[in-house]
């Protein structure tokens, strides 16, 4: 399985995804799932694909391809939705073969993929593209996106993300987001790949890939378990706690005193 996020706030782009894929428990390999394409100056695309590997690594090889040849490609169409949706065509048409193929009709061959990145002289955009081919943008309401394995990782993404929040704040979020990912589903792992761009930067130099056992990883999982247990031991106590800490109480204050012993 996947689980790969991305959010688009005021400040930018944060994108992150886990590295694990297997095909069964006996079969579990380290895949990259972020695939960026800059051209500094001139356009920053970063591409997260989740599902079937043989048609994720389809798609990409054939992007790269075309970049070497004239017509549509990731570079030169004007706008990032058009880029959504040459992507989404690539999908849907690799799917499309493999299935003409005589490729066995029980494995699914659908591919998600989430497209964000900047073109010179326009903000930020993000994008969803479905197996099916057609894609959802991002909005205010809706700043974040996620593919694969997304139920464990969205508390957090739903309480913290939103447009005004700084770019650290939600780099901070997504890997405790995956985190929490990793804790409940064994098939997302490390390591993780995560990817700040600031607003208007039109380069990528902010990427981390990080493992288990990376400093500042398991500084943010100390601190963030820590934190929960905190919180969770400071909820407050239901109606008959507070009475039998109140009983407790009373008794203690109404107990006989116990006189000095004399030597």
């Amino acid at each position: 399985m996947t689980y790969c996020l991305a959010a688009l706030v005021d400040a930018g782009l944060v994108l992150a995804s886990d590295s694990r894929t297997h095909a069964g428990v006996d079969h579990v390999s380290t895949y990259n799932k972020m695939h960026t394409f800059a051209w500094d100056g001139e356009r920053v695309l970063v591409l997260l694909s989740a599902g079937n590997l043989g048609t994720t690594q389809a798609v990409l090889r054939q992007i790269e391809l075309d970049l070497e040849e004239d017509g549509d490609t990731v570079r030169s169409l004007p706008h990032l939705h058009q880029v959504a949706e040459y992507i989404g065509r690539l999908s849907l048409k690799v799917q499309q073969g493999l299935l003409a193929g005589g490729m066995q009709q029980s494995v699914s061959f659908e591919a998600t993929f989430i497209l964000g990145g900047q073109r010179r002289g326009h903000p930020p955009e993000m994008y969803l593209i479905y197996p099916q081919g057609n894609y959802i943008a991002s909005s205010p309401e809706q700043p974040f996106f996620q593919i694969g394995e997304t139920k464990y990782g969205k508390p957090i993404l739903d309480r913290i993300i939103e447009p005004g929040i700084s770019l650290e704040s939600a780099a901070r979020c997504a890997l405790v987001s995956i985190d929490s990912t990793m804790r409940s589903n064994l098939s997302v792992g490390p390591p993780i790949d995560l990817l700040l761009y600031p607003r208007d930067a039109m380069r990528i130099d902010r990427r981390l890939r990080l493992k288990t056992n990376s400093p500042y990883f398991m500084s943010v999982r100390k601190q963030w378990g820590a934190g929960l247990r905190r919180v969770f031991e400071g909820l407050p106590p239901f109606d008959w706690e507070r009475q039998t800490e109140q009983l407790s109480l009373d008794e203690s204050r109404t107990a006989p005193a116990v006189p000095a012993e004399r030597e």
